[in-house]
């Protein structure tokens, strides 16, 4: 009778749950739609490595940059449904460039699960060292009177290109698009002058700030930030409307186990909750941890979709050819 009762408890065993107690029993990889070196690679390597520890099995950091981070979101988007690739990006594949391609070869909101947002960053204005200006008026100024300056972004549709057209619409500016594949790139330029501005995010730059190598002129949030009170927004700075939040999120493909997703959002959030993690990698980096639940997260991708789609909308930004 027992040795019945046993074989009828194994037959009734979920197989999710299965899947839960095993996972992973394989490496993991963490798709990053970007080159390696930028800010989303950073964070991605680090929560890569504490993942590696939790789990005993290697998580893989796999840079598919080009296309605004679209080839990179579309190879997750058709990964095997099992939960062993995972995305981390900052919010332009997930909310802003399906706005902008009406055709993409991915739906964020339908391919997507989501996970957690992980981070939320700190974006500021930065500048080349030989624009004359030390704060957001005298940019505006500088502009009027050098039409076509050029600024960087990570691709049509990535954040620092729709950022930066709103702030031209919302200024009167007439500015130069440049497009890159990542952040490090941008970097080196916007130092040697080939780019003079650059919508990005605050712990990319503040260390080459405190060198003298370039200009952080203004925090592009809706409040200051944290991290640097010193530092006006670009609303209070004479350019009332303007603001942008921008994050980086964790995503796993469509159709993986829902325990799975939990188990994954469960650890994550562990580690966003850790001090020493917070202190070493987020912080440095001008991060708030983030942390929401999946069903947050989601609601939240949702939300942003829309508002994007508004901002893109009112500045009449077409795809790239």
């Amino acid at each position: 009778m027992i040795k019945k009762i046993l074989v009828a408890s194994l037959i009734f065993i979920s197989p999710s749950w299965v899947v839960a107690q095993t996972y992973p029993d394989k490496p993991v990889k963490i798709v990053v739609p970007y080159t390696p070196g930028g800010a989303t690679d950073a964070l991605a390597r680090s929560i890569a490595i504490q993942l590696s520890k939790k789990w005993g099995k290697p998580v893989l950091v796999d840079n598919r940059g080009g296309a605004s981070g679209m080839i990179g979101a579309e190879a997750v988007a058709k990964a095997a449904p099992d939960g062993y690739t995972l995305m981390i990006s900052d919010s332009a594949p997930y909310v802003i460039l399906p706005n902008l391609y009406p055709n993409i070869n991915y739906s964020p909101l339908k391919d997507f699960a989501p996970i957690t947002l992980v981070a939320r960053q700190a974006p500021i204005i930065v500048i080349s060292t030989k624009i004359p200006a030390n704060n957001v008026k005298e940019l505006i100024a500088y502009l009027k009177s050098h039409p076509d300056t050029p600024y960087a972004s990570l691709g049509n549709g990535s954040y620092p290109h729709v950022a930066m057209e709103d702030f031209q619409k919302l200024t009167s500016t007439k500015l130069l698009h440049v497009p890159y594949k990542g952040t490090a790139q941008i970097i080196t330029d916007l130092i040697g002058g080939q780019v003079d501005l650059y919508v990005g995010t605050l712990g990319a730059f503040e260390q080459h700030e405190k060198s003298g190598k370039i200009k952080i002129l203004a925090a592009a949030t809706d409040k200051r930030l944290p991290f640097r009170p010193d530092l006006p927004t670009v609303a209070e700075s004479g350019v009332p409307g303007f603001a942008i939040n921008v994050w980086f999120g964790m995503v796993a493909t469509a159709g993986s186990p829902t325990t799975t997703l939990n188990k994954i959002h469960q650890d994550i959030v562990e580690i966003l909750k850790n001090k020493t993690f917070i202190d070493e990698v987020l912080t440095p980096q001008a991060l708030l941890p983030g942390g929401d639940s999946r069903a947050d997260f989601g609601a939240l991708m949702k939300a942003d979709t829309a508002r994007w789609g508004e901002i893109i909308k009112a500045t009449g930004i077409k795809p790239s050819l």
